[in-house]
């Protein structure tokens, strides 16, 4: 069964920072792109950012462009959403996505999903 797992998420006060995961099983994340969705109460699900399998870089949020840094660790088969000077507008259900063929900025168009992280930034 192909499942992705999103972890990290929690509390954190304004200007922390957090890391969420996305794990994968069942398949190999190495030839997939990987993006990170999110969508707080009330709004639309947005993009954040994705990273392709070469490891190319699309942002797709000009909000967390200097504090959210992508990355993936193939041999864990896991990516990375850094996410640093978090602020409350950041408060939402992260979710990351997985492609065969490249980074899409429409969440609908990837083909797996995983359930989300809460992040909520409070003081």
């Amino acid at each position: 069964q192909l499942q992705l797992v999103e972890s990290g998420g929690g509390l954190v006060q304004p200007g922390g920072s957090l890391r969420l995961s996305c794990a994968a099983s069942g398949f190999t994340l190495d030839y997939y792109a990987i993006g990170w969705f999110r969508q707080a109460p009330g709004k639309e699900r947005e993009g954040v950012s994705c990273i392709s399998s070469a490891g190319g870089i699309l942002n797709f949020a000009d909000s967390v462009k200097g504090r959210f840094t992508i990355s993936r660790d193939n041999a864990k088969n896991t990516v990375y959403l850094q996410m640093n000077s978090l602020k409350p507008e950041d408060t939402a259900i992260y979710y990351c996505a997985a492609d065969p063929l490249a980074c899409y900025y429409q969440f609908r168009d990837y083909d797996y999903w995983g359930q989300g992280t809460q992040v909520t930034v409070s003081s």
